[in-house]
């Protein structure tokens, strides 16, 4: 009998490309997302491609949602074996003094209640035969970027709440494990699909000289997912291509660097770095110079 796999926000990006992979290995996908044309798109796509698979329409910050996600999979299946909690939405990019708590609540009710609803409705059907449940944070819950505070916050409860959850599950063989991606670019994975417009700069300042792929967390989770990695539960993996190991100090030569990424011109870096140096003796000169230039 074929295993089961529900996805959260299944419908796009990551887990879209996570349903792909486990679907071509044999797997039958829930998808689980808000958005209906999506879904709805996504699971036409996984069927043309010989996937079992059938779209739910789910808010994860519903219980009732959640409830009805979880009983039509079971009674369409029989089982479920695996649940992906991916589901999440972003921030607006506003200061705290602009954030509202609406703001707040409407983050942490997708990006960490929803883990949680979904996984304690799982557990009903799961604790029968084992499983494995996989939470998707980000490596914004060990860093950020200004005015990303409802974001970070839910995502660095996402592996707080799976090391809790791998322990009190253990007693049922349901092993539970989060992700960190850093940057996806998941271009390919929307509905329709989009052209990627990354540069040289973009791709250059990760240790591995690329942006992420989706595919790049599906094949992890499809090893997280397998017998290979039985021994591995509650802990998490960053997948970010180094950025969160590599120190930076911003000075001229970091700054060369990146603009010949950029440009992928390393003579009209070295000008600009030219300028900079120029500058540093005589900015007023310098200043005047570019004024008349541009």
């Amino acid at each position: 009998m074929k295993k089961v796999s529900i996805i959260t926000g299944g419908a796009k990006g990551i887990g879209a490309a996570i349903g792909y992979k486990l679907g071509k290995q044999g797997y039958s996908i829930a998808i689980a997302d808000i958005d209906e044309n999506a879904g709805k798109y996504r699971e036409n796509q996984f069927r043309n491609e010989g996937i079992d698979s059938i779209f739910i329409r789910t808010d994860v910050s519903s219980e009732n949602d959640v409830s009805n996600l979880v009983e039509r999979v079971y009674e369409k299946y029989g089982r479920i074996d695996v649940l992906i909690n991916n589901a999440g939405i972003g921030f607006s990019g506003k200061s705290i003094e602009e954030q509202t708590l609406e703001e707040w609540k409407r983050i942490i009710d997708t990006n960490l209640t929803g883990v949680w609803l979904c996984s304690k409705y799982v557990v009903k059907y799961m604790k029968n035969s084992g499983g494995v449940i996989i939470n998707i944070a980000s490596t914004r819950a060990f860093q950020s970027e200004p005015n990303t505070e409802p974001y970070s916050a839910s995502k660095g409860g996402v592996i707080a709440l799976t090391h809790s959850l791998a322990v009190s599950l253990s007693k049922y063989n349901i092993r539970v494990i989060s992700i960190s991606p850093g940057w996806i670019d998941t271009s390919k994975w929307q509905v329709p699909p989009k052209e990627s417009y990354l540069s040289g700069l973009d791709h250059g300042q990760h240790l591995t000289k690329r942006v992420g792929k989706p595919e790049d967390i599906a094949s992890l989770v499809s090893f997280l997912v397998s017998e290979d990695a039985s021994w591995i539960s509650g802990v998490n993996f960053t997948v970010d291509g180094g950025m969160t190991v590599k120190m930076i100090y911003i000075d001229e030569n970091v700054i060369q660097d990146s603009l010949t990424l950029l440009f992928n011109d390393s003579y009209l870096s070295t000008l600009i770095r030219k300028l900079i140096d120029k500058a540093k003796e005589n900015k007023e000169d310098i200043k005047k110079k570019l004024e008349e230039i541009l």
